[in-house]
Formats: C-alpha cells, sequence, structure tokens
C-alpha cells in the first residue's frame, strides 16, 4: 500500500500501470486547478500554509505536515488495504467482494459516488470567503486544512468515475467541476451544500453537524460489497475526522466564551459585552441540525432498501450488527397522517435511512452534552438541545409541516410568528458578520470565542500556521 509521491497525481493504485487511466486522470487535473483557483479559498492561495498531507495509508503515521501552498498541495488517489474479501450485508452475503462494478448495479453505484463527491467541492465553495474574517491563525489554517482535504474527497470519486464507468463516469466528473453551490442555475444536488455559511458560527456548525452526516454516509459505504468504493471511503474516514474535531472544538469554544460574556454583563447579555449569545447559538445548532437530518433521505426508502439488499451501501457499523440479511425485522417509525403523529411498523431495510439517522442523532446528543458540561462550568444556567427530528425539515413525513423545536405541532400562522425565535433571523447574522473582524497575527484572537486547548501537531497556539505574502 506505498503511496507513489513523486508522480504528478500522487497514488497508491499503480496508476502507471493503467496508461489510459492516467492520461484521463491528468487531463482532468487542469480543470481542477482551474475550478480550485476560482472557487477555492479566496485571496489565499499563495500564502504558505501548515497542512498534512497523506504520505501512506497505515493506521499510524500516515499524515506529514509541512507549511505547503495551498495550489501545490499533492491532491492524490489514497485506497484503503482491503478489510474483507467477501460482501458483509444483504443479498449477496459471503460472496466475493467485487472489484469490477456488477452491470445491474452500474446506475445504483454511479448515482451513490456523484451524490457523494459532489458533496465536497461544495463546501469548499461555501467557504471560499471565510479566511477574510478568521479568528485566528490557528482556525485561518484549520479552514484551509478542511478545505484540501475535500479537494482530495474529489479525487477520489472522480478516480472510481474515471476507473469504474467509461464515458459517463468521465461526463459527471466533468459535472462535478460546473455545477456551483447556491446557483440558482446549477446547484448541487443536496440542500444543505446550497447553504449560507458566510460567518464562522456557520462553519463551525457545519462542520459539526454537515460534516458530521458526512461520516455516517461513508462509514455506511464502507461496507459497500463494491471493494473500490469501500476502501475509498474508508480512508476518507481518516482525514474526516479532522473535520468533525474542528467543528465540534469550536462551537465549543464558542459556548465558553458566550459564558464567560454572558456572566460579565450585568444583564447577562453577552452581545453587550461584544459575544454571540446563546439563544442566537441555540437557533443555528436548530437551523444546521434539522438541514443535517435531510441529508439521510426520507425515513422510509425503497431506495436504501435497494441498497442494502443489493450489498452497495451498508448500516454504521455493520460488523457489530446481529444479524446481516435485515429481512424478517420490523422497526416503528413515527409519520405525520391526517394532521396527526403516529406510528407504523415498517420493514427494516425500507428503514436504513432512519437506522443511520440514530446513530448520526445519538453522537450529536454527545456533542450537545459536552457543551453542556461547558457551560455548567462556567455557572450559566442556559443548556443547549437538539430541536425534535420533525422540526424544519424538508424531507420525509414532517416535510413543511408546522412543528415546532420541540416537537409539537401548531399552526402555519404560528410558525410564522416565531420563525425568529426558531431559526437565524437576518439580524442574527448581520450581528455574528459583524462580530467577525479578521485576526491574522500570531497568538491573537477575537474577542467572540476561546483560543483552543492545544495547537495543531504539538505545535502552541501561537505558531505562525499560515504565512502571510
Amino acid at each position: 500500500m506505498t503511496i507513489d509521491l513523486e508522480s504528478k497525481i500522487p497514488n497508491n493504485v499503480d496508476l502507471a500501470s493503467d496508461r489510459k487511466l492516467q492520461r484521463a486522470l491528468e487531463a482532468w487535473q487542469p480543470s481542477f486547478l482551474s475550478w480550485w483557483r476560482e472557487m477555492g479559498p479566496d485571496g489565499f492561495q499563495d500564502d504558505e500554509v501548515y497542512l498534512r498531507t497523506a504520505v501512506s495509508v497505515s493506521a499510524d503515521g500516515w499524515a506529514h505536515f509541512a507549511n505547503v501552498k495551498m495550489p501545490d498541495y499533492r491532491w492524490g488517489i489514497f485506497l484503503a488495504p482491503p478489510a474483507r474479501e467477501t460482501i458483509g450485508f444483504g443479498d449477496h452475503l459471503g460472496e466475493p467482494a467485487w472489484n469490477e462494478v456488477p452491470g445491474d448495479l452500474r446506475a445504483a453505484l454511479r448515482r451513490i459516488v456523484v451524490t457523494q463527491a459532489d458533496t465536497e467541492p461544495a463546501s469548499v465553495e461555501q467557504q471560499r470567503r471565510l479566511g477574510h474574517s478568521a479568528p485566528s491563525l490557528y482556525d485561518l489554517r484549520n479552514l484551509f486544512q478542511v478545505n484540501v482535504e475535500e479537494g482530495r474527497h474529489l479525487w477520489a470519486m472522480v478516480y472510481l468515475l474515471h476507473k469504474h464507468f467509461g464515458r459517463d463516469g468521465r461526463e459527471e466528473a466533468e459535472g462535478l467541476l460546473a455545477r456551483r453551490s447556491g446557483d440558482a442555475d446549477r446547484p448541487r444536488i443536496l440542500g444543505a451544500f446550497n447553504a449560507r455559511i458566510d460567518d464562522w458560527l456557520s462553519f463551525f456548525m457545519f462542520t459539526m453537524f454537515t460534516d458530521r452526516d458526512g461520516k455516517y454516509q461513508l462509514a455506511a459505504l464502507s461496507e459497500s460489497g463494491f471493494a473500490p468504493l469501500a476502501r475509498t471511503t474508508r480512508f476518507m474516514l481518516t482525514e474526516e475526522a479532522h473535520h468533525l474535531f474542528v467543528g465540534e472544538t469550536g462551537v465549543d469554544r464558542i459556548v465558553r466564551r458566550s459564558a464567560e460574556l454572558t456572566r460579565l454583563d450585568p444583564n447577562g447579555d453577552a452581545r453587550a459585552q461584544g459575544g454571540i449569545d446563546l439563544p442566537t447559538l441555540q437557533r443555528y445548532l436548530n437551523y444546521w441540525f434539522s438541514l443535517s437530518l435531510d441529508l439521510f433521505g426520507g425515513e422510509v426508502s425503497t431506495n436504501a432498501a435497494d441498497f442494502f439488499a443489493s450489498g452497495l451501501k451498508g448500516r454504521y457499523r455493520e460488523s457489530e450488527q446481529a444479524e446481516h440479511r435485515a429481512l424478517e425485522q420490523v422497526v416503528r417509525l413515527e409519520t405525520f397522517e391526517n394532521g396527526r403523529v403516529a406510528e407504523r411498523e415498517v420493514p427494516l431495510r425500507n428503514a436504513m435511512n432512519e437506522q443511520l439517522r440514530d446513530a448520526y442523532v445519538e453522537d450529536c446528543e454527545r456533542a450537545v452534552a459536552r457543551w453542556n458540561k461547558t457551560l455548567t462550568g462556567s455557572g450559566v444556567g442556559f443548556r443547549l438541545k437538539l430541536p425534535s427530528r420533525r422540526f424544519h425539515r424538508a424531507i420525509g413525513p414532517f416535510a413543511h409541516q408546522p412543528f415546532d423545536p420541540d416537537g409539537r405541532l401548531g399552526s402555519p400562522d404560528d410558525w410564522a410568528a416565531h420563525l425568529d425565535d426558531f431559526l437565524p433571523s437576518e439580524s442574527d447574522r448581520s450581528f455574528v458578520r459583524a462580530l467577525q473582524r479578521p485576526v491574522h497575527a500570531r497568538g491573537q484572537i477575537a474577542h467572540w470565542i476561546s483560543p483552543p486547548a492545544k495547537g495543531i501537531n504539538g505545535q502552541p497556539f501561537d505558531f505562525e500556521y499560515v504565512r502571510r505574502v
């Protein structure tokens, strides 16, 4: 599993032995770099950033840290070692894993790969101007690390498209560079990846909640019976962990500072002290969590059932499940029928999206408990919480229904009247943006956020994480 670091495209897939594929990817590379310069981080392309780069796929020591200009980052193609030689679930349980795309699954697999791939450049586009308001060099570096790794994840998916899907795959790879986040005519495929990220609170909430959806989607795909997809996504998960760290600790640092400023103010108003008040944090949490819930798809899904049955997409930690065919089991799911919340039994295979969403929500609850522990330690009585799964949904049985964050059904008029209590208002967004003046000096940090507990790769907080030119 040695990585060829000397080739034009670093890889551990022996790209040099497939000259046709190598030429195709080298022809795609200038288009990628053109997209990066146009839609990647705005205004920082000539700066040296303390970035980690993959130099192996071993469990230990796979990353190398160095000062790199982002356009010179070694985007490459890395597959983790095979975890198993047989399919671990569904109707093909126990059969040999596929190294080539089965003909009858070609369209479904292409759809899975393209949908996942489309999220990677989308998030870079969403975040491209955040560097101009970074609260510290530490945070600026973390933003850029997330960005270059999303770019590498795009490479990982484009390799699969070029290698296994012929002309269709090459056309899909071009399409990934043609769509634009938030563009009315050429939007990204999934709704959350067209949302605005024009402040750092949104960035931290996105990396906490939306990137965490990515963790669970990648984990389910890492179980795939299509071995190249499983091996690709398994290595992507090693990089994704840092993105989640950035989001969870970033929100925690804001919570900590907001609590401090709340205590300092005679009226308990963090805004009056130049910080982000905790109710505004809750509204941002409501928005990004509910938006991210929709990324799992509908609660009842024949597509999810088909993906599981055919061995393309498993459950989270499928190997730990008691039974891997999911033929006889049923689960009870909430639904909304005739204006009322009800429950009905659903075959487990049709509830695979909800199974994955369950694991995701449990993980999010753990993070919120951590933030509330910070609030407790700060002596502030406010508590953050996840909104109900019924709230602010655009997919599934509760889509576009006027449920409040506690899951109570109201009228459309009630919803409209309390919208600014539930979700960030334009006034909230303007206030948050106004706080975010850039701090690009070593060892300094913006007033509205606490410094991290420690730096990156053993470096101190006041390390020169980004060398400005």
